[in-house]
């Protein structure tokens, strides 16, 4: 990792040097735009509306337009701001860390200490652990004043940037307003069913899979001398939400019953079983009308019908040299 600012973390009379890294990263393939005709690159240009002309960056300069009149703001103009040239993380009062609200949590960077300033790091790191508290502190990075909570994970103090309290929209719902009448069954059903899938959190369990399928389809497409299809790549997605876009709509009772059911068979949860026995109990009538419910089409065999639906979108491949045919393969490993 590269530091992409030094600074300090101060507070009262403590001044504790550190160097400041990106806490994450983004996995996307990066794409750009291209004519559908000839691959050509498709670029664009900063041009002006006024004389017409292209303008280099160096020629640019910002711009508030408040619908009447527009304020240009120079480099020299920016650079009197005060904001950018401070460097410290200024901690401005330690909260208790379960007043945080998580929607209010921006980007994050870990904070490494520079070599003469170990001790106080870990001296205010453990002091963090200890009293459980969250240090809100003030920054500035990028040109911009910026509102942070520091923490710590692990061995590691953590500096997240958070919204301002205006940047936070409030939720307003009229149909939230209305009044709903819970029963004890459904509420007794739907704790039963977030008991069947109860677990730790083990974020390396899950992966990005249209990425990993978005590799698999470039690997392939490579590999095939740009043989494969993409439309063919996703068809069967589109059939399956066609599939389920037509079906009746479920009452919330039915459709817990239904999903402690399915996690019942696939875990064998105890809690789940004795919930959906009383509920089919009670609604052995409606079941009996209902038979064919209990078992919706699982999504894999509606893909794979969905595949065989469209032959006809792999026939470009088909048509290549036998020394690309191995390019459907790959094209079917994506799907």
């Amino acid at each position: 990792m590269r530091a992409i600012w030094n600074g300090a973390v101060t507070f009262g009379l403590v001044n504790i040097p550190v160097k400041v890294y990106s806490a994450t990263e983004d996995h996307d393939i990066s794409l750009h735009q291209v004519h559908d005709k000839d691959g050509g690159r498709i670029r664009y240009q900063r041009k002006c509306e006024i004389c017409g002309k292209v303008i280099e960056y160096s020629h640019i300069d910002k711009a508030y337009d408040d619908g009447e009149h527009t304020v240009v703001l120079t480099k020299q103009d920016l650079a009197t701001l005060p904001a950018e040239k401070r460097r410290e993380i200024d901690v401005v009062e330690f909260v208790p860390s379960d007043q945080l609200d998580p929607l209010m949590f921006d980007r994050s960077y870990y904070l490494e200490p520079a070599s003469t300033s170990v001790k106080s790091y870990v001296l205010l790191r453990r002091t963090l652990e200890e009293t459980d508290r969250t240090a809100i502190v003030h920054f500035a990075l990028r040109q911009k004043t910026r509102l942070g909570a520091l923490r710590v994970r692990g061995d590691v103090l953590v500096l997240q940037s958070l919204l301002w309290d205006d940047e936070v929209r409030e939720a307003s719902f009229p149909a939230l307003d209305e009044r709903v009448r819970i029963s004890a069954q459904e509420l007794k059903m739907s704790e039963s069913l977030v008991g069947s899938f109860e677990a730790d959190f083990e974020p390396e369990k899950f992966s990005d899979d249209y990425q990993e399928q978005l590799r698999e389809l470039i690997d392939a497409k490579l590999s095939a001398g740009d043989a494969v299809d993409t439309d063919d790549t996703h068809a069967h997605d589109d059939d399956e939400k066609e599939e389920k876009g037509g079906g009746e709509v479920l009452d919330l009772m039915e459709a817990l019953r239904r999903s402690v059911e399915k996690s019942r068979g696939a875990k064998g949860s105890g809690a789940a079983t004795g919930a959906a026995d009383d509920a089919a109990a009670d609604d052995e009538s409606d079941a009996a009308e209902k038979p064919a419910a209990k078992k919706p089409a699982a999504k894999k065999p509606a893909a794979k019908t969905a595949a065989a639906k469209k032959p006809a979108t792999k026939a470009p491949a088909a048509k290549k040299t036998p020394a690309k045919k191995p390019a459907p393969k790959a094209a079917e490993k994506s799907a």
